[in-house]
């Protein structure tokens, strides 16, 4: 290695392990991280004023092509814009959404719809997890779907805790479906030029095989200790059960800001045919959400996670260090040279290393240093680019639900349960979700060796 490639190397690995270490916000690390490569591998070591100037990328906010591409790719190089305005226009709409009282009541109305029963609650919320994963960041989905859930279990006295992990399991396993249903994959299709749909029509059947699998598994194991709730309830004097409409304050506001919703799922699902890119249309929700919420406007604006955005900013220059330094190059080489070309020994080696590391570490910075390996690995002669990128988005998406650190939603979950009394030990939590991960883990393998 070069100095400026071990130093870049070292750089990206010690942010890695803070960021992992989790005493400090994440973001903090990946701003240190990235100041240090452009202060002491681009301007030190290398002494070359366009790598920062590549890195930063900053250029491409000003340019037509950025927010109209047509059907023309976004090269994507350094820290990823795309990514950063979409997440901050969705940061706002679901403020907007759950200030109106949407997921509460979202929530409620299927717990009545299955009439307050265990068993059926754990199967409905599983697939409304999933469903609404597909297009709202997992991390708001298990806020409110664990609240709810410890809500319910509470009138009905069973313990929330294996169903709050089948949620995550469900919410991880959704996002993977469409490009906007996780960050590891808005990564994903906005780096390497996929479209919403091209997400839906690929990973999206595999996506819903799994949450299907983990229903299955979930509903067998935990049916038993949910039916013996019922039956102590049998009998027993009435109980109050919450009304879905009181979940909503302003009739006004539910139904607008539900528009608004309707219509960002619009036009991802068509951006592909009007030549939208995800960043505009992340400026028209933030826009429309603004502009609905009135003299709520300023605290729907709190609703950006300034620090997780600074976060994504942060680790994009980290990860830039590795491609510009060559490392990244270096790593494709060895592992196209481990697959000796073969594009099932290549597709399996991502997928299951993605799995693997991303149930042990945060996969948002794994798969911004995965993304140019991939890319690079489709340079070389009978390898696809497509298959990998499917493989590295199902990897890292649904191998996240491996342990209560692998993805957001995971930590978003159990802290919920953890603050409501319910605190989720490592061994409990790795005895319902391992199982049904490395079983789904291997049907995508199936289905893609199958597909591709």
């Amino acid at each position: 290695m070069t100095p400026a490639q071990a130093l870049a190397v070292t750089i990206f690995f010690g942010t890695f392990a803070f960021i992992t270490w989790g005493k400090v916000h994440r973001y903090v690390p990946a701003l240190v991280g990235a100041g240090l490569v452009i202060a002491v591998v681009f301007g030190l070591v290398m002494k070359d004023a366009g790598a920062i100037r590549r890195v930063l990328n900053l250029g491409q906010l000003v340019q037509a092509g950025f927010w109209l591409p047509g059907n023309e790719r976004i090269e994507s190089r350094g820290v990823n814009w795309q990514t950063i305005v979409f997440v901050a226009g969705m940061m706002l709409m679901v403020e907007g959404l759950a200030r109106a009282g949407f997921f509460r009541w979202m929530c409620l109305v299927v717990a009545r719809r299955v009439h307050y029963r265990a068993a059926p609650v754990l199967v409905c919320f599983m697939l409304l997890s999933g469903a609404l994963s597909m297009f709202i960041d997992s991390i708001t989905v298990m806020l409110f779907m664990a609240s709810v859930t410890v809500e319910i279990a509470r009138l009905l006295k069973f313990d929330p805790i294996p169903v709050i992990i089948a949620e995550v399991f469900a919410s991880n396993t959704g996002g993977s479906a469409t490009m906007s249903g996780d960050p590891p994959n808005i990564i994903i299709g906005t780096s390497l030029g996929y479209s919403f749909t091209d997400f839906v029509v690929n990973t999206g059947p595999i996506a819903w095989a799994g949450i299907l699998v983990s229903v299955v598994f979930f509903y067998l194991v935990l049916r038993k200790p949910l039916a013996a709730t019922e039956q102590r309830h049998t009998g027993a004097e009435a109980v109050e059960y919450p009304e879905p409409r009181d979940a909503i304050a302003s009739m006004r506001s539910f139904a607008v800001h539900a528009g608004v919703f309707f219509l960002v799922i619009v036009l991802l699902i068509t951006h592909a045919r009007t030549g939208m890119s995800v960043a505009l249309i992340g400026v028209i929700t933030a826009a429309l959400t603004i502009l609905v919420a009135g003299k709520d406007a300023a605290c729907v604006l709190k609703g950006i996670d300034w620090r997780t955005l600074l976060f994504f900013i942060g680790l994009f220059v980290c990860v830039g260090g590795l491609e510009e330094t060559g490392v990244l190059g270096l790593v494709a080489g060895r592992m196209g040279e481990a697959a000796g070309g073969s594009m099932t020994a290549i597709v399996a080696m991502i997928l299951w290393g993605s799995a693997f590391a991303s149930a042990v570490v945060d996969n948002i910075p794994f798969v911004a240093a995965m993304v140019p390996i991939v890319c690079a690995l489709a340079q070389t002669p009978g390898l696809s680019l497509g298959p990998m990128s499917w493989a590295l988005a199902l990897g890292t998406d649904i191998g996240g639900n491996g342990t209560p650190i692998g993805a957001s939603a995971n930590v978003v979950g159990t802290a919920v349960a953890a603050r409501e009394g319910y605190p989720v030990g490592w061994g409990r939590y790795l005895k319902y979700a391992v199982p049904p991960m490395l079983m789904v883990i291997a049907l995508c393998n199936i289905v893609l060796f199958v597909r591709y």
